[in-house]
């Protein structure tokens, strides 16, 4: 697969035990602190913690697969209220807490239409030759309905995806990233999106980050 493409990166859940721990205003911790000030803190950090392996996972794999176009951003994540935001970008805590009030269901006005009006923007700048990852859910049709609409057979997805849970997929990443090969691919229009469990994958031992 030689052509450009972008890795598209489904949000960490910011509402749960991990974003209510970095929200907390007695909360000390370095990233806690970083998300208090005025410059924030950077989004794939802070979903990194919120996630953790599995977001990871994902971080780790765009940094050794992504061949975007020429000034685009190699992976971009979707945000439950201001679209599609590159993981090095900052994020402070308001923006946080109003991401963990977000609803990402298709019905929410203020998930779907900046999603669908930064994936057009980025499809226009990118141009028609440029493929389209998702390092997500393939299950629900949460991120699946929006951007196939845009992308069409050039939104891709790993097959190996198919059957896994959150833990797993990180796992599956961070095994490709550190020793490869790069997983598979296939458009997720015609896909079987759902399937039987895998067997379990190996255990590893990774030094987390967070």
């Amino acid at each position: 697969m030689n052509t450009p493409r972008i890795f598209l990166l489904s949000p960490a859940f910011c509402g749960g035990k991990r974003g209510q721990m970095v929200m907390r205003d007695a909360a000390s911790f370095p990233l806690a602190r970083q998300l208090r000030t005025a410059e924030g803190a950077p989004l794939g950090e802070v979903f990194s913690f919120l996630s953790g392996l599995y977001f990871r996972g994902k971080m780790a794999y765009v940094d050794a697969f992504s061949r975007p176009p020429k000034d685009l951003p190699g992976a971009l994540v979707i945000t439950p209220t201001r679209g599609l935001v590159p993981p090095e970008s900052h994020i402070t805590l308001p923006l946080l807490r109003e991401w963990a009030d977000g609803d990402v269901a298709l019905t929410n006005p203020r998930y779907r239409r900046p999603l669908e009006e930064h994936a057009r923007a980025v499809d226009e700048a990118a141009g028609p030759e440029t493929c389209y990852v998702l390092l997500g859910s393939i299950a629900s049709d949460k991120y699946v309905d929006v951007l196939t609409r845009i992308f069409g057979e050039r939104l891709l997805f790993p097959t190996d995806f198919v059957g896994r849970g959150d833990m797993s997929r990180g796992g599956l990443m961070l095994r490709a990233a550190k020793e490869g090969p790069e997983l598979e691919y296939a458009p997720v229009l015609g896909a079987v999106r759902k399937g039987k469990r895998p067997p379990k994958l190996e255990p590893r031992r990774w030094k987390d980050r967070t």
